[in-house]
């Protein structure tokens, strides 16, 4: 019990979720850190301003390889996610759904390399350069927020700003407008919430489960307890890659329902 006990203390499942300081930089005389996640985010963003792009080139005919994959997605969130509830004004705000769906599903995907600890086989050092990045909330926040003002932005242009604001309760009665109006202008900010929490929570409790399951190979030391342990950890890394896809699809297609609510006209 004691030697379990002892792995139980050393054993952490949110080591490799959890944000670490690589270096600080001095900016005007203030110290910001850079961190693990801090460089995902720059990977991930390279990776679609310069991999992406260089992928798909080469326009063609019939699309095939990995322009194929890219070109259906691209095609079913505009059609299918987007044009529903955005209707004419679909190509004015597809390039930003395309746009976070690539970027959310990218880092959900770097997450899952582990880097860190192919790293520390080669070198023989422990290392806490790369992490999920999506599991930080001050990410899936940054990313909510943006998506929160942008289609409050949008309802105002579409439709300017007193009408927009005149526009956000439906049409009850009016005594009842100053509260419907209230719990409208409460549920806005709920859905920044449920966006930026929905993606942390489901990313976060993924690789909490998989560190978890190897865990046990540690703590057991067994080659029955070590298989079992590979073989559901497997099975659950199969099952975080289609989780990651599918965050990346609810986020993108959340956005879109909360645009088309701001920009319609019937709301």
């Amino acid at each position: 019990m004691a030697h379990y006990g002892t792995c139980l203390a050393k054993l952490n499942p949110l080591e490799h979720v959890v944000s670490h300081e690589l270096f600080t930089v001095s900016i005007m005389g203030e110290e910001i850190s850079f961190t693990n996640h801090m460089l995902m985010i720059s990977v991930g963003t390279l990776i679609l301003m310069i991999a992406m792009p260089l992928l798909v080139r080469k326009r063609q005919l019939v699309p095939r390889g990995f322009y194929n994959i890219v070109e259906t997605i691209c095609v079913f969130i505009r059609e299918d996610v987007a044009r529903p509830f955005l209707k004419s004004h679909t190509d004015r705000y597809i390039s930003y759904l395309w746009s976070i769906f690539f970027f959310i599903l990218s880092l959900n995907l770097l997450g899952m390399i582990p880097f860190n600890a192919v790293f520390g086989i080669l070198t023989g050092q422990q290392n806490n350069w790369y992490g999920a990045a999506t599991a930080n909330l001050y990410v899936t926040g940054a990313m909510a927020t943006f998506a929160f003002f942008l289609f409050h932005i949008a309802g105002i242009y579409e439709k300017g700003f007193v009408k927009y604001f005149a526009t956000l309760s439906p049409k009850v009665p009016w005594p009842m407008m100053p509260f419907m109006f209230l719990m409208e202008l409460i549920s806005s900010f709920v859905r920044l919430f449920s966006l930026a929490i929905r993606l942390f929570a489901n990313i976060l409790a993924g690789h909490i489960l998989l560190a978890v399951l190897l865990g046990f190979i540690v703590m057991f030391k067994t080659f029955m307890v070590a298989g079992a342990s590979i073989f559901a950890t497997t099975l659950m890394s199969l099952l975080e890659i289609f989780v990651a896809f599918l965050q990346a699809y609810i986020f993108t297609f959340l956005t879109a329902i909360f645009i088309g609510f701001a920009i319609s006209e019937d709301h």
